[in-house]
């Protein structure tokens, strides 16, 4: 059972590194930084939000309408972060 416990740790941190990608990248694109006019700046921009939409469009249902400020990366990091540090610990423990 440990090691069903280490491959969700292991997804976890990859949409983890995946989001901070993100998130890094839609603040560079805001503030002029990366131009989206390059092929290769849009496309790990698309491909990024290929990935992580489809978490973003369930979360964006359950929350306000907040105008132009867009919480479901916010709520989607934060459910990582819980479900990483302290779920899967707690878990594993109880397994054990």
């Amino acid at each position: 059972m440990g090691s069903i416990i280490e491959i969700l740790r292991l997804l976890l941190d990859v949409a983890f590194f995946i989001m901070i990608i993100h998130i890094v990248f839609s603040w560079l694109i805001t503030f002029q930084v990366l131009n989206m006019r390059q092929p290769l700046v849009a496309q790990i921009w698309d491909g990024l939000n290929r990935l992580l939409e489809p978490l973003y469009s369930r979360i964006r249902r359950f929350l306000p309408n907040t105008g132009g400020l867009d919480l479901a990366p916010l709520v989607a990091f934060i459910i990582v972060i819980i479900l990483r540090d302290i779920i899967l610990p707690d878990l594993y423990q109880a397994l054990a």
